[in-house]
């Protein structure tokens, strides 16, 4: 299968090259620096990952690679791990979201659907939801994390074809992401966030791209999945049990309103409290590789 990935050189496009690379797919990675992208690749050892400028906008130069057994896996947008959300990166967030999936319609429109399309979202669409217990069926929630992740996946919602959803928890990998500055505080001694009672969606990054492999290839799976680890934990327990493999002490928490003052917006990522299961990928018998915290964190720690 060609597979066609907007947002290749992010954390999770990166997994997901990874992965298929290994595995006889015809890669095409849309970047809008193509030429330092395809220099990652290649240190990665994958040099013949294909990769070709895009403006993140248009179907220009790239449309015509659709064909009818190909697959999409639209992860394009802005990084929200930003110093500060200020209202122009907010827009940018929002803005760089929209753009790429009106990008991948025009596309379609121009050169015929896909096989499948995957379309990136996040557990932020749930908003924050305290102690319910959140399955793909529960309705969005409120805040500007839930808003971006509507519009989001809205911007490809008129694609004639299978389109699987894909909203991501907190993907623990040790380089890049919203996982560093949490290993950083546990490292520091930090024993919770806020009052440490805030569920935490995670995944490990191999499983993350395993999941939307899976998504690919599963004809019969369309519409929103949840991908997260099935062993629910807190904010509380996260950061124990990953002092525990780096064996650090636990001395201090680090209160809500100081993460609020320091960060911003940018806090709710780790305030807000989301108890997701994935209860879809559970039903469609997809195999973890990491199903439990522990085993993730000796893997990566």
């Amino acid at each position: 299968m060609r597979v066609i990935i907007t947002g290749g050189s992010g954390l999770i496009g990166r997994s997901l090259v990874q992965l298929l690379g290994t595995q006889g797919y015809e890669i095409i990675v849309l970047s809008r620096r193509p030429t330092q992208t395809a220099q990652m690749f290649v240190q990665l050892g994958l040099i013949h990952i294909k990769t070709i400028g895009w403006d993140a906008r248009s179907a220009q130069g790239w449309g015509n690679l659709i064909t009818s057994e190909s697959a999409i896996v639209n992860l394009a947008g802005a990084t929200p791990a930003h110093w500060r959300w200020t209202r122009s990166y907010r827009a940018r967030i929002l803005e760089s979201r929209l753009r790429a999936g009106e990008a991948i319609i025009q596309a379609m429109e121009h050169h015929g659907p896909p096989k499948v399309l995957v379309q990136a979202s996040a557990s932020g669409y749930y908003g924050d939801s305290g102690q319910e217990l959140l399955t793909e069926a529960c309705l969005p929630g409120q805040g500007f994390r839930a808003q971006v992740c509507q519009e989001w996946e809205a911007s490809t919602a008129l694609a004639q074809t299978r389109r699987c959803i894909a909203r991501t928890g907190l993907v623990l990998d040790t380089h890049t992401g919203a996982f560093p500055p949490l290993l950083h505080f546990a490292q520091l001694l930090g024993r919770r966030l806020g009052d440490g009672r805030q569920w935490i969606p995670w995944i490990h990054k191999v499983d993350v791209a395993r999941a939307i492999q899976f998504l690919l290839e599963q004809q019969s799976l369309s519409g929103p999945f949840n991908l997260c680890a099935p062993e629910a934990v807190t904010n509380r327990e996260l950061l124990r049990e990953v002092r525990h493999v780096l064996k650090r002490p636990s001395v201090f928490p680090l209160p809500a309103f100081a993460l609020q003052v320091l960060l911003g917006e940018l806090s709710t990522v780790v305030l807000d409290s989301q108890h997701l299961l994935p209860q879809r990928l559970i039903e469609a018998q997809f195999q973890f590789a990491y199903p439990q915290l522990m085993q993730a964190l000796h893997d990566l720690l």
